[in-house]
Protein backbone atom coordinates (compact mmCIF):
# COMPACT_ATOMS: atom_id res chain seq x y z
CA UNK A 1 0.00 0.00 0.00
CA UNK A 2 1.25 3.47 -0.89
CA UNK A 3 0.50 6.79 0.78
CA UNK A 4 -0.47 9.55 -1.63
CA UNK A 5 -0.34 13.13 -0.32
CA UNK A 6 -2.34 15.51 -2.50
CA UNK A 7 -2.22 19.29 -2.00
CA UNK A 8 -5.07 21.21 -3.67
CA UNK A 9 -6.57 24.67 -3.32
CA UNK A 10 -9.46 25.23 -0.88
CA UNK A 11 -13.11 24.65 -1.75
CA UNK A 12 -15.35 27.52 -2.93
CA UNK A 13 -16.34 29.83 -0.09
CA UNK A 14 -19.95 29.36 -1.21
CA UNK A 15 -19.75 25.61 -0.66
CA UNK A 16 -19.03 22.44 -2.60
CA UNK A 17 -20.09 21.38 -5.14
CA UNK A 18 -20.90 24.65 -6.91
CA UNK A 19 -23.80 25.14 -9.26
CA UNK A 20 -22.25 24.80 -12.70
CA UNK A 21 -22.91 27.31 -15.47
CA UNK A 22 -22.85 24.60 -18.16
CA UNK A 23 -23.83 20.95 -18.32
CA UNK A 24 -20.84 19.67 -20.27
CA UNK A 25 -17.51 20.62 -21.85
CA UNK A 26 -16.25 19.88 -25.38
CA UNK A 27 -14.46 16.56 -25.91
CA UNK A 28 -10.90 17.07 -27.12
CA UNK A 29 -8.90 14.01 -28.17
CA UNK A 30 -5.67 15.57 -29.45
CA UNK A 31 -3.64 18.71 -28.85
CA UNK A 32 -2.43 20.96 -31.70
CA UNK A 33 0.91 19.11 -31.93
CA UNK A 34 -0.85 15.77 -32.41
CA UNK A 35 -0.24 14.50 -28.86
CA UNK A 36 -3.22 12.57 -27.52
CA UNK A 37 -5.04 13.78 -24.45
CA UNK A 38 -4.70 11.65 -21.29
CA UNK A 39 -5.77 8.03 -21.64
CA UNK A 40 -6.26 6.46 -18.20
CA UNK A 41 -7.86 3.05 -18.01
CA UNK A 42 -11.26 2.52 -16.40
CA UNK A 43 -13.55 5.12 -14.90
CA UNK A 44 -12.29 8.66 -14.29
CA UNK A 45 -13.85 9.13 -10.86
CA UNK A 46 -15.43 12.41 -11.94
CA UNK A 47 -17.55 13.89 -14.71
CA UNK A 48 -15.61 16.20 -17.04
CA UNK A 49 -16.61 19.76 -16.26
CA UNK A 50 -16.83 19.21 -12.51
CA UNK A 51 -14.65 21.17 -10.07
CA UNK A 52 -12.03 18.60 -9.12
CA UNK A 53 -9.02 20.87 -8.52
CA UNK A 54 -10.10 21.79 -4.98
CA UNK A 55 -9.84 19.75 -1.79
CA UNK A 56 -13.30 18.16 -1.97
CA UNK A 57 -12.83 17.41 -5.67
CA UNK A 58 -9.72 15.31 -4.90
CA UNK A 59 -8.92 15.22 -8.65
CA UNK A 60 -11.40 12.35 -8.74
CA UNK A 61 -8.63 10.02 -7.53
CA UNK A 62 -10.14 8.39 -4.45
CA UNK A 63 -12.15 5.61 -6.19
CA UNK A 64 -9.11 4.29 -8.06
CA UNK A 65 -6.64 4.64 -5.18
CA UNK A 66 -8.82 3.10 -2.49
CA UNK A 67 -9.90 0.27 -4.79
CA UNK A 68 -6.22 -0.64 -5.07
CA UNK A 69 -5.53 -0.39 -1.35
CA UNK A 70 -3.73 2.95 -1.32
CA UNK A 71 -4.14 5.74 1.23
CA UNK A 72 -5.10 9.22 -0.02
CA UNK A 73 -4.54 12.35 2.07
CA UNK A 74 -5.91 15.58 0.56
CA UNK A 75 -5.24 19.00 2.10
CA UNK A 76 -4.79 22.67 1.30
CA UNK A 77 -2.67 23.21 4.44
CA UNK A 78 0.87 23.33 3.05
CA UNK A 79 2.92 25.97 4.89
CA UNK A 80 5.03 25.49 7.99
CA UNK A 81 6.39 22.58 10.00
CA UNK A 82 3.02 21.98 11.65
CA UNK A 83 1.09 21.92 8.37
CA UNK A 84 -0.81 18.83 7.29
CA UNK A 85 1.52 18.64 4.32
CA UNK A 86 4.69 18.50 6.42
CA UNK A 87 3.23 16.06 8.92
CA UNK A 88 2.37 13.54 6.21
CA UNK A 89 5.31 14.19 3.88
CA UNK A 90 7.72 12.20 6.08
CA UNK A 91 6.15 8.88 5.06
CA UNK A 92 4.47 9.74 1.75
CA UNK A 93 5.29 7.68 -1.33
CA UNK A 94 3.72 10.13 -3.79
CA UNK A 95 3.13 13.89 -3.61
CA UNK A 96 0.64 15.53 -5.95
CA UNK A 97 0.49 19.31 -6.22
CA UNK A 98 -0.77 21.99 -8.58
CA UNK A 99 1.06 25.12 -9.81
CA UNK A 100 -1.94 27.18 -8.66
CA UNK A 101 -1.53 26.16 -4.99
CA UNK A 102 2.00 24.76 -4.99
CA UNK A 103 3.40 22.57 -2.27
CA UNK A 104 7.02 23.70 -2.47
CA UNK A 105 9.17 20.57 -2.44
CA UNK A 106 12.44 22.12 -1.32
CA UNK A 107 15.72 20.24 -1.03
CA UNK A 108 15.21 20.12 2.74
CA UNK A 109 11.72 18.68 2.42
CA UNK A 110 12.84 16.09 -0.14
CA UNK A 111 15.73 15.01 2.10
CA UNK A 112 13.28 14.41 4.94
CA UNK A 113 10.79 12.47 2.79
CA UNK A 114 12.60 9.13 2.92
CA UNK A 115 9.86 7.15 1.14
CA UNK A 116 9.10 9.66 -1.60
CA UNK A 117 9.27 8.10 -5.07
CA UNK A 118 7.07 10.34 -7.26
CA UNK A 119 6.38 14.08 -7.28
CA UNK A 120 3.49 14.69 -9.65
CA UNK A 121 2.29 18.07 -10.91
CA UNK A 122 -1.43 18.10 -11.74
CA UNK A 123 -1.00 20.53 -14.59
CA UNK A 124 2.16 21.89 -16.19
CA UNK A 125 5.17 23.50 -14.55
CA UNK A 126 7.26 21.64 -11.96
CA UNK A 127 9.46 24.50 -10.76
CA UNK A 128 7.92 24.27 -7.27
CA UNK A 129 9.97 21.06 -6.99
CA UNK A 130 13.72 21.29 -6.42
CA UNK A 131 14.59 19.23 -9.47
CA UNK A 132 18.26 18.86 -8.57
CA UNK A 133 17.37 17.44 -5.15
CA UNK A 134 14.74 15.17 -6.70
CA UNK A 135 17.34 13.79 -9.12
CA UNK A 136 19.87 13.26 -6.33
CA UNK A 137 17.33 11.36 -4.20
CA UNK A 138 15.97 9.23 -7.03
CA UNK A 139 12.54 10.89 -7.03
CA UNK A 140 10.66 10.78 -10.32
CA UNK A 141 9.06 14.10 -11.26
CA UNK A 142 6.20 14.17 -13.75
CA UNK A 143 3.60 16.63 -15.01
CA UNK A 144 0.61 16.48 -17.35
CA UNK A 145 2.24 18.19 -20.31
CA UNK A 146 -0.03 20.22 -22.63
CA UNK A 147 -3.13 19.49 -20.50
CA UNK A 148 -3.83 23.18 -19.87
CA UNK A 149 -1.49 24.95 -22.30
CA UNK A 150 -4.37 26.23 -24.43
CA UNK A 151 -6.20 27.32 -21.28
CA UNK A 152 -3.23 29.52 -20.38
CA UNK A 153 -2.82 30.88 -23.92
CA UNK A 154 -6.45 32.02 -23.94
CA UNK A 155 -5.86 33.84 -20.64
CA UNK A 156 -2.89 35.66 -22.17
CA UNK A 157 -4.96 36.95 -25.08
CA UNK A 158 -7.76 38.00 -22.74
CA UNK A 159 -5.32 39.85 -20.48
CA UNK A 160 -3.61 41.66 -23.37
CA UNK A 161 -6.95 42.88 -24.70
CA UNK A 162 -8.17 43.90 -21.25
CA UNK A 163 -5.04 45.98 -20.62
CA UNK A 164 -4.85 47.66 -24.01
CA UNK A 165 -8.57 48.49 -24.14
CA UNK A 166 -8.60 49.62 -20.47
CA UNK A 167 -11.43 47.16 -19.90
CA UNK A 168 -11.15 46.57 -16.16
CA UNK A 169 -11.37 50.22 -15.01
CA UNK A 170 -14.15 50.83 -17.54
CA UNK A 171 -16.12 47.88 -16.22
CA UNK A 172 -15.63 49.14 -12.68
CA UNK A 173 -17.02 52.56 -13.64
CA UNK A 174 -20.14 50.91 -15.09
CA UNK A 175 -20.42 48.63 -12.08
CA UNK A 176 -20.32 51.65 -9.80
CA UNK A 177 -23.14 53.35 -11.71
CA UNK A 178 -21.00 55.77 -13.69
CA UNK A 179 -20.83 56.74 -17.37
CA UNK A 180 -17.40 58.41 -17.45
CA UNK A 181 -16.60 57.79 -21.10
CA UNK A 182 -13.66 60.19 -21.27
CA UNK A 183 -12.06 58.57 -18.23
CA UNK A 184 -12.57 55.12 -19.73
CA UNK A 185 -11.03 55.89 -23.11
CA UNK A 186 -8.17 58.08 -21.95
CA UNK A 187 -6.08 54.88 -21.66
CA UNK A 188 -7.83 52.79 -24.33
CA UNK A 189 -6.19 51.84 -27.65
CA UNK A 190 -6.74 49.44 -30.53
CA UNK A 191 -4.52 46.38 -30.52
CA UNK A 192 -4.57 46.32 -34.33
CA UNK A 193 -1.20 47.22 -35.81
CA UNK A 194 0.71 46.83 -32.56
CA UNK A 195 3.88 44.76 -32.25
CA UNK A 196 3.26 41.68 -30.08
CA UNK A 197 6.15 39.54 -28.87
CA UNK A 198 6.56 36.42 -26.78
CA UNK A 199 9.60 35.49 -24.72
CA UNK A 200 9.42 31.73 -25.06
CA UNK A 201 7.71 30.01 -27.98
CA UNK A 202 7.05 26.56 -26.61
CA UNK A 203 3.59 25.03 -26.39
CA UNK A 204 1.97 28.03 -24.72
CA UNK A 205 3.99 30.75 -26.42
CA UNK A 206 3.31 29.35 -29.88
CA UNK A 207 -0.38 28.91 -29.08
CA UNK A 208 -0.53 32.59 -28.07
CA UNK A 209 1.11 33.66 -31.33
CA UNK A 210 -1.40 31.63 -33.33
CA UNK A 211 -4.29 33.26 -31.47
CA UNK A 212 -2.91 36.77 -31.85
CA UNK A 213 -2.38 36.57 -35.61
CA UNK A 214 -6.04 37.29 -36.53
CA UNK A 215 -5.83 40.61 -34.64
CA UNK A 216 -3.57 41.96 -37.40
CA UNK A 217 -0.65 42.56 -35.10
CA UNK A 218 3.02 42.24 -36.05
CA UNK A 219 4.37 39.11 -34.35
CA UNK A 220 7.80 38.63 -32.75
CA UNK A 221 9.37 35.89 -30.67
CA UNK A 222 12.51 34.94 -28.80
CA UNK A 223 13.31 31.35 -27.88
CA UNK A 224 16.59 29.46 -27.43
CA UNK A 225 15.25 26.98 -29.99
CA UNK A 226 14.19 28.65 -33.22
CA UNK A 227 10.89 27.55 -34.72
CA UNK A 228 10.67 25.81 -38.08
CA UNK A 229 10.81 28.13 -41.12
CA UNK A 230 7.32 27.08 -42.25
CA UNK A 231 5.87 28.17 -38.90
CA UNK A 232 7.64 31.52 -39.09
CA UNK A 233 6.39 32.03 -42.62
CA UNK A 234 2.79 30.99 -41.90
CA UNK A 235 2.47 33.30 -38.91
CA UNK A 236 4.69 36.08 -40.25
CA UNK A 237 7.02 35.81 -37.25
CA UNK A 238 10.18 37.82 -36.69
CA UNK A 239 12.76 35.89 -34.69
CA UNK A 240 14.98 37.76 -32.20
CA UNK A 241 18.38 36.53 -31.07
CA UNK A 242 17.95 38.09 -27.61
CA UNK A 243 15.10 39.11 -25.29
CA UNK A 244 16.47 42.66 -25.30
CA UNK A 245 16.07 42.92 -29.07
CA UNK A 246 12.43 41.86 -28.81
CA UNK A 247 11.32 44.14 -25.98
CA UNK A 248 12.89 47.17 -27.67
CA UNK A 249 10.35 47.02 -30.51
CA UNK A 250 7.23 45.42 -29.03
CA UNK A 251 4.15 47.17 -27.69
CA UNK A 252 2.97 44.03 -25.86
CA UNK A 253 5.32 41.45 -24.38
CA UNK A 254 4.16 38.00 -23.28
CA UNK A 255 6.42 36.05 -20.91
CA UNK A 256 6.50 32.25 -21.21
CA UNK A 257 10.04 31.71 -19.96
CA UNK A 258 10.63 28.65 -17.74
CA UNK A 259 11.69 29.36 -14.17
CA UNK A 260 15.03 28.06 -13.05
CA UNK A 261 17.84 29.66 -11.05
CA UNK A 262 19.33 31.52 -14.01
CA UNK A 263 16.01 33.12 -15.03
CA UNK A 264 14.74 34.03 -11.56
CA UNK A 265 14.19 37.79 -11.32
CA UNK A 266 15.46 38.53 -14.83
CA UNK A 267 12.64 41.06 -15.41
CA UNK A 268 14.31 43.77 -13.35
CA UNK A 269 14.78 47.55 -13.56
CA UNK A 270 17.57 47.21 -16.11
CA UNK A 271 15.56 44.94 -18.39
CA UNK A 272 12.36 46.99 -18.10
CA UNK A 273 14.29 50.15 -19.05
CA UNK A 274 14.85 48.57 -22.47
CA UNK A 275 11.11 48.30 -23.19
CA UNK A 276 9.31 50.86 -25.34
CA UNK A 277 7.74 53.43 -23.04
CA UNK A 278 4.10 52.53 -22.53
CA UNK A 279 4.47 48.85 -23.36
CA UNK A 280 2.25 46.20 -21.79
CA UNK A 281 3.64 43.13 -20.07
CA UNK A 282 1.70 39.87 -19.58
CA UNK A 283 3.12 37.14 -17.35
CA UNK A 284 1.38 33.79 -16.96
CA UNK A 285 4.65 31.86 -16.62
CA UNK A 286 5.93 32.35 -13.07
CA UNK A 287 5.85 35.32 -10.72
CA UNK A 288 9.44 34.82 -9.58
CA UNK A 289 10.68 35.62 -13.09
CA UNK A 290 10.03 39.27 -12.23
CA UNK A 291 11.54 41.56 -9.62
CA UNK A 292 8.39 42.35 -7.67
CA UNK A 293 9.21 45.96 -6.87
CA UNK A 294 10.69 46.72 -10.29
CA UNK A 295 7.27 45.97 -11.83
CA UNK A 296 5.65 48.43 -9.42
CA UNK A 297 8.21 51.12 -10.23
CA UNK A 298 7.76 50.65 -13.98
CA UNK A 299 3.99 51.09 -13.70
CA UNK A 300 4.23 54.11 -11.42
CA UNK A 301 6.75 55.84 -13.71
CA UNK A 302 4.83 55.08 -16.90
CA UNK A 303 7.56 52.91 -18.40
CA UNK A 304 4.93 50.16 -18.46
CA UNK A 305 1.37 51.08 -19.41
CA UNK A 306 0.02 47.88 -17.89
CA UNK A 307 0.96 44.59 -16.27
CA UNK A 308 -1.28 41.55 -16.07
CA UNK A 309 -1.28 37.84 -15.52
CA UNK A 310 -2.04 35.30 -12.84
CA UNK A 311 1.32 34.26 -11.37
CA UNK A 312 2.76 35.59 -8.12
CA UNK A 313 5.51 34.69 -5.69
CA UNK A 314 4.89 33.21 -3.25
CA UNK A 315 1.52 31.60 -3.93
CA UNK A 316 -0.96 32.31 -2.52
CA UNK A 317 0.17 35.93 -2.48
CA UNK A 318 0.07 37.66 0.93
CA UNK A 319 -2.50 40.39 1.50
CA UNK A 320 0.17 43.10 1.47
CA UNK A 321 1.69 42.02 -1.86
CA UNK A 322 2.17 45.31 -3.78
CA UNK A 323 0.85 43.82 -7.03
CA UNK A 324 -2.61 43.83 -5.46
CA UNK A 325 -2.66 47.64 -5.34
CA UNK A 326 -0.23 48.85 -8.01
CA UNK A 327 -1.75 50.97 -10.82
CA UNK A 328 -2.81 49.76 -14.26
CA UNK A 329 -2.70 46.06 -13.44
CA UNK A 330 -4.88 43.18 -14.51
CA UNK A 331 -3.85 40.54 -11.99
CA UNK A 332 -5.93 37.51 -11.02
CA UNK A 333 -5.21 34.61 -8.71
CA UNK A 334 -3.38 31.77 -10.47
CA UNK A 335 -6.37 30.55 -12.48
CA UNK A 336 -5.37 30.50 -16.16
CA UNK A 337 -4.59 26.79 -16.27
CA UNK A 338 -7.29 25.53 -13.93
CA UNK A 339 -10.46 26.23 -15.88
CA UNK A 340 -12.98 23.42 -15.56
CA UNK A 341 -11.97 22.35 -19.07
CA UNK A 342 -8.30 22.24 -18.15
CA UNK A 343 -9.04 20.39 -14.91
CA UNK A 344 -10.72 17.56 -16.78
CA UNK A 345 -7.53 16.94 -18.74
CA UNK A 346 -4.97 17.36 -15.97
CA UNK A 347 -6.99 15.24 -13.54
CA UNK A 348 -7.27 12.49 -16.15
CA UNK A 349 -3.53 12.80 -16.82
CA UNK A 350 -2.76 12.54 -13.12
CA UNK A 351 -4.75 9.31 -12.99
CA UNK A 352 -2.93 7.98 -16.06
CA UNK A 353 0.48 8.69 -14.52
CA UNK A 354 -0.50 7.06 -11.22
CA UNK A 355 -1.84 3.98 -13.00
CA UNK A 356 1.38 3.58 -14.98
CA UNK A 357 3.50 4.17 -11.89
CA UNK A 358 1.71 1.68 -9.66
CA UNK A 359 1.20 -0.91 -12.35
CA UNK A 360 4.79 -0.89 -13.52
CA UNK A 361 4.22 0.61 -16.97
CA UNK A 362 6.39 3.40 -18.42
CA UNK A 363 5.18 6.96 -17.91
CA UNK A 364 4.86 8.81 -21.22
CA UNK A 365 8.14 10.59 -22.06
CA UNK A 366 6.23 13.84 -22.62
CA UNK A 367 5.09 13.67 -18.98
CA UNK A 368 8.54 13.04 -17.49
CA UNK A 369 10.63 15.83 -15.99
CA UNK A 370 13.12 13.89 -13.82
CA UNK A 371 13.65 10.14 -13.96
CA UNK A 372 16.53 7.86 -13.11
CA UNK A 373 18.48 10.61 -11.41
CA UNK A 374 18.49 13.03 -14.36
CA UNK A 375 16.31 15.28 -16.46
CA UNK A 376 14.19 13.17 -18.79
CA UNK A 377 11.53 13.52 -21.48
CA UNK A 378 10.06 17.00 -21.56
CA UNK A 379 12.28 17.96 -18.64
CA UNK A 380 15.42 17.44 -20.68
CA UNK A 381 14.43 20.19 -23.12
CA UNK A 382 12.51 22.49 -20.76
CA UNK A 383 14.45 22.65 -17.49
CA UNK A 384 17.94 23.00 -16.06
CA UNK A 385 19.31 21.59 -12.82
CA UNK A 386 21.34 24.71 -12.09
Amino acid sequence: MAKILCVLYPDPVTGYPPRYARDAIPVIERYPNGQTTPTPTGALGFKPGELVGCVSGELGLRPYLEAHGHELIVTSDKEGVDSVFDRHLVDADVVISQPFWPAYLTAERIAGAKKLKLALTAGIGSDHVDLKAAAEHGVTVAEVTFSNSISVSEHVVMTALALVRNYLPSHQIADNGGWNIADCVSRSYDIEGMHFGTLGAGRIGLAVLRRMQPFDVKLHYYDPHRLAPEIEQTLGLRFHETPESLVAVCDIVNVQTPLYPSTEGFIDDSFLAQFKRGAYLVNTARGALADRDAIVRALESGQLAGYGGDVWYPQPAPLDHPWRRMPHQGMTPHISGTSLSGQARYAAGTLEILQNFFEGRPIRPEYLIVDGGQLAGTGAVSYKLS
